[in-house]
């Protein structure tokens, strides 16, 4: 075995709750899957443009017994209520529930693991089959923390803020499996922020699934700002009832590898999901997104809105993916996909994929890689803009349309958090 599936095994074989809550058979078989099958080389198809030869030949040890401290002025901005975790540990003295709805669970995966109810953790045994989702399989094998956030039917939970906070300490790796559930007409707005609070290179490995029953409404922004050395591999599965409404926004502004799967089912007529998102590539920065959109039932809708931009030696791969299934008649999709060029020595690969058995549908995917127009360049230079400031100007707006998915509250904070990571791009 490599290096890295070494560190994972001596991980698993003394992970303290393997067997809690009746998991043990499930985690077992995940991780003989990933043994047998290993990790997936660039001919496989799903990771032709994210080589893994470099990080398999590291290793990390197991995420610490309990959080490192770290300096509360991480949180600075971020109010209650809030769930916190340091280094994939769940940190009860930066955690602030207070505020938080009537009715709402909103506790760490460790508690309900402890509590050891099969019927609480029951999202965790999902069978990963396909060998080209290795991340999903070590995921199902080793996590031990996370976020369970239940909301009852009819409540409007208001915001819960996430925080995952890297911390300095030797590399680490953590693996953490999230559940949102909104019970039919529910509402809840997540804010995830990942931060670094010093310089690591710690591997996080996630898994989100998100139920929205009949007529429930999710709003979910996340902005992942972390080290410059880390390494993140994030999963989110979505599954949508009848009308039900899933509106999102992923920032993606750190971190040295990087790869979201937001894979979204559309299972109920009627259901929604609005899915906007920016990849800000710089330095040597790899980042890699795969959208799956999946239309089962009629008369469901999907728009997504992607901006990229590729500076220095950074590499952004973006692979958007709708699959409209028969029966799924009166569906809408639409993805604009657009890209930037900031430096010679950047790439950006896209890939619409539009699939589609049913009649009666309106669907439309584009993709555009380029660079500045020259043109509105001259425009306001020719105002007295310098150079460096028309550049930014143009790079801002042609970012800040992602946004408009956002409510309005909370659409001027993840604006100055975009800004500031633009502004340091431009300073490099």
């Amino acid at each position: 075995m490599s290096p890295l599936l070494d560190s994972f095994a001596a991980a698993f074989e003394a992970l303290p709750v393997r067997e809690a809550a009746g998991l043990g058979p499930a985690r077992r078989a995940a991780f003989e899957a990933l043994l047998r099958d290993g990790l997936p080389h660039a001919r496989v198809e799903a990771w032709k443009y994210t080589p893994l030869r470099a990080l398999e030949r590291r290793a990390f040890a197991a995420a610490p017994p309990a959080a490192p401290a770290v300096d509360a002025a991480v949180l600075a901005g971020i109010p209650a209520p809030r769930l916190v975790l340091v280094n994939g540990r769940f940190d009860a003295a930066l955690t602030d529930l207070s505020g938080l709805a009537a009715g709402v669970v909103c506790r760490p995966l460790s508690q309900a693991l402890h509590d050891g109810d099969a019927r609480q953790v029951n999202f965790m045994a999902r069978d990963y089959a396909r060998a080209d989702e290795p991340f999903a399989r070590l995921n199902a094998a080793l996590a031990d923390e996370g976020l369970v956030l239940r909301v009852p039917e009819g409540v409007d939970a208001g915001t819960v803020h996430v925080v995952l906070v890297g911390a300095p300490d030797a590399d680490r790796a953590w693996h953490l499996r999230h559940l949102v559930e909104l019970r039919r007409g529910a509402a809840l707005r997540i804010v995830e922020h990942r931060i670094a609070a010093g310089t690591h290179a710690h591997l996080g490995n996630e898994i989100l699934h998100a139920h929205l029953a009949q007529g429930a409404r999710l709003l979910h922004a996340r902005v992942q700002d972390d080290a410059p050395a880390a390494t993140a591999f994030l999963r989110t599965e979505a599954v949508l009832a009848r009308e039900a409404h899933y509106r999102r926004l992923d920032l993606e502004l750190g971190a040295g590898l990087s790869r979201h799967e937001l894979n979204v089912s559309l299972q109920g007529e009627g259901a929604q999901v609005d899915a906007n998102g920016v990849l800000l590539g710089s330095g040597r920065r790899h980042l890699d997104t795969r959208l799956g959109l999946d239309h089962v039932a009629p008369g469901t809708a999907c728009n997504l809105l992607w901006r990229g931009l590729g500076a220095g030696r950074s590499r952004v791969v973006f692979h958007g993916g709708i699959l409209i299934r028969a029966g799924a008649d009166g569906t809408a999709a639409d993805l604009s996909n657009k890209n930037l060029l900031l430096s010679a020595d950047a790439e950006i690969d896209s890939q619409p994929v539009l699939e589609i058995h049913a009649d009666e549908v309106k669907a439309a995917h584009g993709a555009t890689v380029g660079q500045l127009d020259p043109t509105s360049l001259f425009y306001l230079r020719s105002r007295g803009l310098p150079a460096e400031a028309a550049r930014a100007l143009l790079t801002a707006a042609f970012c800040r349309e992602t946004l408009a998915v956002l409510d309005a509250d909370l659409r001027e904070p993840l604006t100055r958090r975009l800004d500031a990571a633009l502004a340091r791009l431009e300073a490099a």
